[in-house]
């Protein structure tokens, strides 16, 4: 038998896995500063919940894994945690709004693989239902800013309301027919650039005249607030209008909350492709690194609830999702060192009975420690310390063991002191 990996699925080693963790670290507190609480969703679905036609769209049912277990059930792997939370609320009419909440799990998309982009990854989502106002939108913003300012990654979000283009297509001569294969081509706009998704749209049937127009709206180049004000003097579509009205009052809001005005753009074609968007949509994009794929995206679908459960009842729902796996590429590729957490390797001279007291203790303070059974020598112990990135180590001999003062070692200063177990705790707990 030979031992091998499924493409776009991945191991991840502890030195790999060490930095993983402590990104979703980072994400929870985040979410939960916001007031965000978990929720946990099952991995299998039935097919016929992800394919309706209120979720994900015809897209990306064609990246969906399928499956029949042994009850000739057709189920399917989740492929996004969007429409497991929406099938939640439905199933539970008894929660309180708003109800926010975040989830971090596996999902499963058998799609192209490249730099940043696998087919088993994780997502890392912020939902929040209920709430109708353009504030909802600025919060996940402001909490992806946070996120990203912690992990050292500098981004820059691209903003539109999908009410603006699907206005700018009407207003251009397209049906309503036309626009979910118009929308899903012109989001493809930065990717591929004009000439490819007017390529595109001429293999669907859709060219000539509406094209022209539209291309004339959504290629307006300068600042956010040139464009808002090109298109605003432009459209007269009642739909666009609504949407400029909404995302002119998201950007306001967003300069409340201190967003700089650089860090976010307005991109007029953008639409996230999923046909579950039914306003707002961003995305986060690293300014220096290799990786093109979105590092956080996410929008406003207040339909999709209301679908599921068949009732005319509204369920507002704005949410956002990080990618795990291209903000790990994305750090790798930028050489940038997240904050690790201080560990301590206690090595014992032939006194092992004191070295694990002091291990004991270390661990009641929290403290991240771990005792070198191997007792190969000072040596052997100092190479496996800096193999495995400790911080500190903590060296006990007879002659430590008689003064209760123990060698203690900055393995990153190579400075060293011989100090009592109780110094020892505070100048761990007091190192930034």
């Amino acid at each position: 038998m030979e031992l091998r990996l499924l493409k776009g699925t991945n191991d991840y080693l502890p030195k790999e896995q060490i930095i993983r963790s402590r990104i979703k670290e980072i994400l929870t507190e985040t979410f939960e500063l916001y007031s965000y609480r978990p929720l946990e969703t099952p991995i299998l679905e039935f097919y016929d919940i992800l394919a309706s036609k209120y979720a994900g769209g015809a897209e990306i049912l064609k990246e969906t894994y399928n499956l029949t277990d042994q009850g000739e059930r057709k189920l399917a792997l989740r492929y996004d945690l969007t429409v497991p939370l929406s099938r939640v609320i439905g199933m539970n009419p008894h929660l309180k709004m708003p109800f926010k909440r975040y989830e971090i799990g596996k999902v499963f998309r058998d799609g192209p693989v490249k730099l940043g982009r696998v087919r088993e990854f994780t997502q890392c989502d912020v939902d929040i239902i209920g709430i109708k106002s353009m504030q909802a939108e600025a919060e996940l913003i402001a909490l992806a800013n946070d996120v990203f300012n912690r992990l050292n990654i500098d981004v820059k979000f691209e903003i539109n309301n999908r009410k603006i283009l699907s206005g700018i297509l009407l207003q251009s001569g397209f049906s309503d027919e036309d626009l979910p294969s118009a929308i899903l081509s012109l989001d493809k706009l930065k990717k591929i650039g004009r000439v490819g998704v007017e390529a595109e749209l001429e293999e669907k049937g859709l060219k000539g005249e509406p094209l022209e127009k539209s291309f004339k709206l959504l290629d307006k180049t300068g600042s956010t607030s040139e464009i808002l004000k090109f298109l605003s003097d432009s459209i007269t579509q009642e739909l666009a209008l609504d949407g400029l009205k909404e995302i002119e009052e998201l950007f306001k809001l967003l300069k409340i909350m201190s967003i700089p005005d650089d860090k976010v753009k307005f991109i007029p074609s953008l639409a996230r492709g999923l046909e579950i968007y039914t306003a707002t949509v961003f995305e986060a994009f690293a300014i220096k690194s290799p990786i093109t794929s979105s590092l956080a995206g996410g929008g406003r679908y207040d339909e999709i609830i209301r679908k599921f459960l068949q009732t005319d009842k509204l369920f507002p729902a704005v949410g956002i999702s990080f990618g795990l796996e291209p903000i790990y590429e994305t750090l790798l590729s930028l050489d940038e060192k997240i904050d690790e957490k201080n560990r301590v390797l206690v090595i014992s001279i032939k006194s092992d009975e004191i070295a694990l007291q002091i291990t004991s203790k270390l661990r009641s303070e929290n403290i991240i420690t771990e005792y070198d059974f191997r007792q190969k020598g000072v040596s052997k112990s100092l190479d496996y310390a800096n193999t495995e990135k400790f911080t500190w180590i903590i060296i006990i001999g007879p002659k430590e063991v008689k003064e209760r003062k123990y060698t203690l070692k900055n393995m990153e200063t190579g400075e060293e002191n011989k100090i009592s177990v109780k110094e020892i705790i505070n100048t761990i707990n007091n190192q930034p």
